[in-house]
């Protein structure tokens, strides 16, 4: 008889809502107007939803309505707020900043720049992910024009400070972006208690569907103006050309609002499971090690190193089980993950990790079975490591040693 497979890589992607999928059906067949077709019914009726969509979708993090762009999705997000910054504002400026730990949808767009003659400054984390404010207040310059750092890390789950962060940045008056697509719908999210300018997320991320995501765009104190990336249209009010996703967008409306009445019951049962998981690991292992901060992370998120045992391994032996041993955007790559090397991690731990991302419909069940499963493979895989074997003689030898 098959197993059942257990899903627990919720930071790569989440499984559409069923109430989601329901919003969406109408606007594939009966509702499938042009959203900028002004001309006749189908079209007003697709742009009434798309506007009411905007509307929720904008609530949720505490924004107006047309401080919302609609992209494909987080990575575009990132790339519009990055280059349409350094593009509007180079006559300015050509000096950004941001952190390691970044995602490559970020990092990617910073070294990009950095062939064009623009400065980047990368700031350092502490050994639990973290940037220290300190340390963003004294790599500001004159000529600085924007700060980039994501609210909650994909990989560990930390979480950055960003208010003070903010603060810092009104003070200098340099715009601050923050990719939050691992944060919106899973932790509260202020853009304005947080003194975000630019604010990438998505709906994949949130239980809603693939290929639909937003750029939060401040239009007050200050006002942000970006170039665009893409031409052809008056779209989004110029920064997004293209017929927009109704379907698409109508599905992240309803998983902001469905995210919106659930989060904080969520959060709290998700923390629960997340923790029954961790004990119930260490509990029956040793060289059990936890990344990111301990408490300031996200409530789904557990990152966990496993003393000679290779993270690709347990996953291989884990087959029905669905974790991740990294992002899922570097996946496919065998390079040690670039956060844990930037939080201090060994290659040789780093390579050990496994990351579990908890979600809406994971149970009590599931986790005591991954428990189960992680502490079964791990065994059996450290007892065919021959660097495991070495290291018990090692402590044997010296048990005996302190009882000469």
């Amino acid at each position: 008889m098959k197993r059942a497979r257990i899903y627990m890589d919720h930071h790569a992607t989440t499984p559409v809502d069923p109430r989601v999928l329901d919003a969406m059906l109408p606007f594939f067949t009966e509702e499938f107007g042009n959203a900028a077709s002004r001309s006749h019914s189908f079209g007003w009726r697709a742009e009434e939803a798309v506007e009411k969509s905007r509307e929720t979708i904008a609530g949720l993090i505490h924004a107006g309505p047309k401080e919302i762009v609609f992209t494909s999705g987080a990575t575009e997000s990132d790339n519009l707020a990055i280059f349409g910054t350094a593009e509007f504002l180079w006559e300015r400026g050509k000096h950004l900043v941001t952190c390691g730990t970044e995602h490559l949808a970020v990092l990617d767009c910073c070294r990009r720049l950095a062939n064009r003659g623009f400065e980047i400054t990368y700031l350092p984390v502490d050994a639990t992910g973290r940037v220290s404010p300190d340390d963003v207040r004294a790599a500001l310059r004159p000529d600085t024009i924007l700060i980039s750092l994501m609210v909650a890390n994909n990989e560990v789950g930390s979480l950055h400070p960003i208010s003070e962060i903010g603060k810092i940045a009104k003070e200098h008056k340099v715009l601050f972006h923050c990719d939050a697509s691992q944060a919106v719908g899973r932790i509260p999210v202020d853009v304005e208690a947080m003194g975000v300018d630019l604010l990438s997320f998505t709906a994949h991320k949130l239980y809603g569907p693939k290929g639909i995501g937003a750029l939060y765009v401040r239009k007050k104190n200050p006002r942000v103006r970006l170039a665009p990336l893409l031409h052809g249209g008056g779209h989004e009010g110029g920064l997004r050309p293209g017929t927009l996703n109704v379907p698409g967008i109508v599905g992240f409306g309803k998983a902001c609002e469905i995210a919106g009445d659930v989060l904080l019951e969520e959060s709290s049962r998700l923390r629960e499971l997340r923790d029954r998981l961790h004990r119930g690991i260490v509990s029956e292992l040793e060289e059990v090690h936890l990344n990111g901060h301990p408490e300031l992370r996200l409530p789904n998120n557990l990152n966990l190193s496993f003393s000679y045992v290779e993270g690709e391994s347990l996953m291989l032996a884990m087959d029905d089980v669905a974790v991740s041993s990294g992002s899922a955007c570097t996946s496919a790559t065998q390079e040690p993950s670039h956060v844990l090397k930037a939080m201090g991690v060994s290659d040789e731990l780093a390579h050990t990790s496994l990351r579990f991302g908890l979600g809406r419909f994971n149970t009590r069940e599931e986790v005591d079975y991954v428990v189960g499963r992680v502490v079964e493979s791990v065994k059996k895989l450290r007892e065919i490591s021959p660097l495991y074997e070495l290291a018990l003689d090692e402590r044997r030898g010296s048990r005996a040693g302190g009882l000469r």
